[in-house]
């Protein structure tokens, strides 16, 4: 089935040993980085929603330019549309975080599955190593399904979510999502089920505006 990619399984995995050979210093302190930024949002989500936005934007934009334009582009040329999609949700997200979103402000079913997205996330890198992709040739942290999964856990906690933020983050669920199942990266299956989750909530939220909206 990875036939129908334009690169190889060994391809797509040597660019990830680049990946964590070069870079693991800094992706091991983005790695606890960004988990104390959750923490901290999770304990008082109005004096830390606005530094974990912030830090997200920064997320996507280093997916954009190290794992897209840098390396993903040796393999595949559509990885420079994806950076430039990557580099919009940076944007979007460095635009939000003037105000901040309000990460862990709700209760309810959404916002459940979104902390258990978000722990997903940050086992992420040992459970892909305990699935059969020996280190360093494999998927570990700053790099776009995590990332992905880590912004929809997230965005499932936020009471009011603009939609210009789900659209990206839903598109690379279906994107991302699809090519695990052919390259057997079975940690990235849960993205398609976050994606749905996140447009989901997102229409659930929209609907009842739009009723009420609507003339009798």
């Amino acid at each position: 089935m990875a036939s129908a990619l334009p690169f190889t399984p060994q391809a797509f995995f040597e660019l990830f040993a680049v990946y964590n050979e070069t870079l693991w210093p800094i992706v091991a302190a983005i790695w606890l980085v960004t988990m104390a930024a959750v923490l901290a949002a999770q304990h008082d989500p109005a004096r830390h929603g606005r530094s974990l936005t912030a830090l997200l934007a920064a997320l996507w934009a280093w997916n954009a330019a190290v794992y897209q334009a840098w390396l993903f582009t040796r393999i595949n040329p559509a990885a420079w549309l994806f950076a430039g999609l990557f580099a919009i949700e940076a944007a979007l997200l460095a635009t939000a975080a003037r105000e901040g979103l309000s990460f862990f402000s709700r209760d309810g079913l959404a916002p459940r599955a979104g902390v258990l997205l978000i722990v997903y996330a940050f086992a992420y890198p040992l459970l892909t190593v305990a699935s059969g992709h020996p280190y360093p040739a494999a998927p570990t942290f700053a790099v776009p399904c995590p990332t992905t999964i880590l912004t929809i856990g997230l965005f499932l906690t936020v009471p009011a979510l603009p939609w210009r933020l789900v659209v990206v983050p839903a598109f690379w669920s279906g994107i991302g999502g699809s090519a695990a199942v052919l390259l057997e990266v079975k940690t990235d299956y849960v993205l398609l089920g976050a994606g749905v989750s996140l447009l989901a909530m997102s229409v659930m939220r929209y609907l009842p505006r739009t009723m009420r909206s609507s003339p009798e």
